[in-house]
């Protein structure tokens, strides 16, 4: 990949830079099962021995019971989470927001980056979790799915509201009541993750590419598209293409969409099913068009002005990343207090600067455009209105229904 421009870039816009798009939460292939590496089998797999191994089937569970809090007397956190998910200071040798934190409370917070795969990362606290045992880890940050499957397996612990103020005031109305965690009775967004359609204007002649119906039917993209290899995000994308709603669809439905793209594939149309490994072939032109994660084209924006994205009239599909206190966590409190911390607008917006990804916290845009003008105008970060209202999210699985259409996605990406 060429050498980014500093004369056409921000202070934040090179701090992003210096986040290569080869590390980091950007390039774990976000709620990807690492397919490309053998990990959908095992995704599969784990799936499956859920309820073998004497774990309950999906079905709301009241939360964990709550557990012995230390917090008072204990004036430590530990946070895991994604790698290049926090912002850092410009010699990477301090996390500022996470120093103000504890500069105010006095609470130390052991971070930790240790969540590399949502699959992978369940698999190291599932035993203790089911035993009724301390992960050791007091917060954790888990794309939606997990999360509600960590809620509905009774796994973890319900949130005070006293201890949440800001985040109660200020979580942004598209994030504030999933169907598998109404009122964030359990957990708070850390970011939003679009799905959108990217395009690159030298790649398709200078003509603007915004439906995946163009996508899989347009004869001069033949070859030249791909697919993400989520099945969220690409299911998720077809059936609002087809009039369908992602937060009630049927079997039916799922095939119909299934079968939409095995279309596409028999007949070359899609080159591919990527994680976020698109991004170099799409910067290069070798894909003119595909569906996208957006934190990835702020950054491949930033060094190629023929990128461009584009919002479906249909909708777009929105993921999130979920912060949770563990059963058995030993201070919960000290958790909560630095949930509602991100919440504060001047945190969460130093936050967004560094990530790049959807910020959930209602009044940022003013903080954000002290740190980054051309940030608190992007739509990638800070959805408007119009785009908001076409946001979508995927509906919560059963158990079965995981398996069986993880099943016919594997299939259908040939994995």
């Amino acid at each position: 990949m060429e050498s980014y421009e500093p004369e056409r870039l921000t202070p934040v816009q090179l701090a992003a830079m210096r986040r290569s798009l080869t590390s980091g939460r950007g390039a774990l292939t976000r709620r990807s099962l690492l397919r490309a590496s053998g990990m959908g089998a095992l995704a599969i797999g784990g799936i499956a021995t859920l309820g073998a191994c004497g774990i309950p089937p999906a079905g709301r569970a009241e939360g964990a019971a709550a557990a012995d809090d230390h917090s008072a007397k204990e004036k430590v956190l530990n946070f895991s989470n994604w790698t290049e998910y926090m912002d850092v200071s410009e010699d990477e040798k301090s996390r500022p927001t996470l120093e103000a934190f504890t500069k105010r409370t006095g609470i130390r917070v052991k971070y930790t980056e240790d969540i590399n795969d949502n699959v992978e990362f369940f698999g190291k606290i599932k035993p203790q979790l089911a035993a009724g045992q301390n992960t050791g880890r007091d917060l954790i940050c888990v794309t939606d799915w997990l999360a509600a499957r960590i809620i509905r397996l009774g796994w973890a612990q319900k949130l005070d509201p006293s201890n949440l103020p800001h985040a109660f005031a200020n979580v942004s109305a598209q994030f504030r009541t999933p169907d598998w965690d109404p009122g964030r009775a359990y957990s708070y967004p850390w970011t939003g993750i679009p799905t959108v359609i990217a395009y690159n204007v030298k790649a398709t002649g200078g003509r603007k590419v915004d439906s995946v119906t163009q996508l899989l039917d347009d004869p001069k993209l033949k070859g030249r598209v791909s697919f993400l290899s989520e099945m969220r995000d690409t299911i998720g994308m077809t059936l609002l293409d087809q009039g369908k709603d992602p937060g009630k669809f049927t079997d039916a439905d799922f095939d119909g969409a299934i079968g939409r793209l095995q279309k596409a594939v028999d007949k070359k149309q899609i080159r591919r099913f990527t994680g976020n490994d698109y991004t170099a072939d799409l910067s290069k032109g070798d894909i003119a068009a595909c569906v996208a994660w957006a934190g990835d084209i702020i950054q491949l924006q930033a060094d190629n002005p023929d990128i461009e994205f584009a919002i479906p009239a249909a909708g777009y599909i929105t993921s999130s990343d979920n912060l949770l206190v563990p059963a058995q966590a030993r201070h919960k409190t000290n958790a909560e207090k630095l949930i509602d911390y991100y919440y504060e607008p001047p945190v969460a917006a130093q936050l967004a600067a560094y990530i790049n990804y959807v910020c959930p916290v209602d009044g940022v845009r003013e903080e954000l455009a002290k740190i980054d003008a051309s940030m608190a105008s992007n739509t990638l970060i800070l959805p408007d209105k119009e785009m908001a209202a076409k946001s979508r999210s995927f509906r919560s699985l059963s158990t079965e229904e995981e398996t069986a259409y993880e099943e016919k996605f594997a299939k259908l990406i040939g994995a």
